[in-house]
Order: structure tokens, then C-alpha cells, then sequence
């Protein structure tokens, strides 16, 4: 029998980030238009306002978003797919887990070896995840981000993901457009609901190419230019 695949982008931010710089309509806009994703999911950091307002008009373009969010844990950064509420920075992965889990969502440590962010592959995620009564049952492991500079991060998190058995997924950790779509999952079906089974029973891999220099160079102007416009603006209090 063969298996329809298609791509999602798991890891993608807004500006509802404090250093996303694309609107949500620029974002949608741009998957339509200069990608092959059918699926993304909306992560911007500690909110998932960004995420409500994608998916509301998503039927528009024809796209699947997911609503999700990267949580900044008290041991790292860990995305929540398929959540309905946001669940607040600051607190164990552990308590962020069972928060997300009981709104049945999904658990996914980011980025879990890379050096320049929190992440949880430093809090002992190897110990933390293994076994059946694992203290952080999480639901995939991000073992293919697009932003990190030293490919040995993503090597470390694959075999992780190996050793453990749980899925790998991919995403851009995109913070400008021209990175939407740059790391991947490839998923067996072609919806939301379809991806949402797929990582439940392992049936993805992750893909992509790295961010290159001039995306580093765009983003960190977008970021400075945003960060100086929102600092002239005047204050409305």
C-alpha cells in the first residue's frame, strides 16, 4: 500500500514573539506562496495568541495550523502542539507536561542540545525521558532545527530520540520568512489530524536544510529594526 507523505513545519514564530518579526497574515501568505508545507504550527514564545489568530483564518489559504506554543520551562525550551490554553513560562518541564497533556496536546523538547538557548538536553533529558514511568513522557523529540549553527546539536538530538525511541520531528525555529519551511516533518497523510496520529505512532522523519549566513544576517536586522521601532514608539499609557 502506498503512503501519501506530506510536510509540516512544527516550529514557527510570529511577531506575538518578542523576537518574531513576520504578522501572521505574512506568514500564511508566504507558506501559500513559496512553500510545499501543508500543515504548520504556530509557536511563539510563551503565548499562543498568534496561534488562535492563524488558525481562525487559515480556511482562507487553504492550510492546516496547528496552535501551539514554546514554553519556556524552568529546565528549557519544550513546544506544545494542539493546545487550547497557554500554559505559563517559569515552571518545571514536568509540570508544563502533565499541563499540556490534559488539555491533550502534545509535548516536544526544542532545540534540546543547542548551546545558545535553554534547552532541555541539558537538564538531563536522556535520564528524564527514559523508562515507563518517565518524568518528562514527552510525545517527539525536535532532532532537526533549522537555526542552529552547529550541526552536531541536531546529531546529539537524533540519537537521543534513537536511543529513547521516540519520534524525531523537524521545524524552522523560523523568526523571519524567508526560514519558514527550512526544517521539516514529513508525515503520512496530509492534515493536522493526520500529523497529530503520525507522531503518536512514529510515522514521520525530519528533513531540512540549515539557516545559511545571510538568514542569520536578515533576521538580526529585522529583529534590531523592530526592536528600535517598538522603542520610538510612543508610550499610550
Amino acid at each position: 500500500m502506498n503512503t501519501q507523505w506530506s510536510k509540516a513545519d512544527l516550529h514557527i514564530h510570529t511577531n506575538y514573539s518578542s523576537d518574531g518579526t513576520a504578522s501572521v497574515v505574512d506568514v500564511l501568505e508566504h507558506v501559500v506562496k513559496h512553500t510545499d508545507l501543508r500543515v504548520i504550527a504556530i509557536t511563539d514564545h510563551d503565548t499562543i495568541d498568534g496561534a488562535l489568530e492563524a488558525r481562525r483564518i487559515a480556511r482562507a489559504y487553504g492550510i492546516d495550523v496547528i496552535v501551539g506554543e514554546e514554553i519556556s520551562t524552568a529546565d528549557g525550551h519544550m513546544l506544545a502542539l494542539f493546545i487550547e490554553q497557554m500554559v505559563p513560562p517559569g515552571q518545571p518541564a514536568s509540570t508544563s507536561i502533565a499541563a499540556v497533556h490534559a488539555q491533550g496536546g502534545l509535548c516536544i523538547p526544542a532545540h534540546p542540545y543547542g548551546w545558545r538557548v535553554p534547552s532541555m538536553g541539558h537538564a538531563r533529558l536522556r535520564e528524564r525521558c527514559a523508562g515507563s514511568d518517565r518524568e518528562w513522557p514527552v510525545d517527539a523529540i525536535e532532532v532537526f532545527n533549522a537555526s542552529l549553527w552547529l550541526p552536531q546539536n541536531n546529531r546529539m538530538a537524533a540519537e537521543a530520540a534513537r536511543n529513547l525511541n521516540i519520534p524525531g520531528c523537524g521545524g524552522s525555529d523560523s523568526h523571519h520568512l524567508p526560514t519558514i519551511g527550512l526544517g521539516y516533518t514529513l508525515f503520512a497523510g496530509h492534515s493536522a489530524s493526520d500529523l497529530r496520529q503520525a507522531i503518536q505512532t512514529g510515522q514521520i522523519q525530519a528533513g531540512g536544510t540549515a539557516w545559511g549566513w545571510i538568514h542569520n544576517i536578515e533576521f538580526i536586522a529585522l529583529w534590531v529594526h523592530g526592536m528600535t521601532q517598538r522603542a520610538l514608539k510612543p508610550s499610550t499609557s
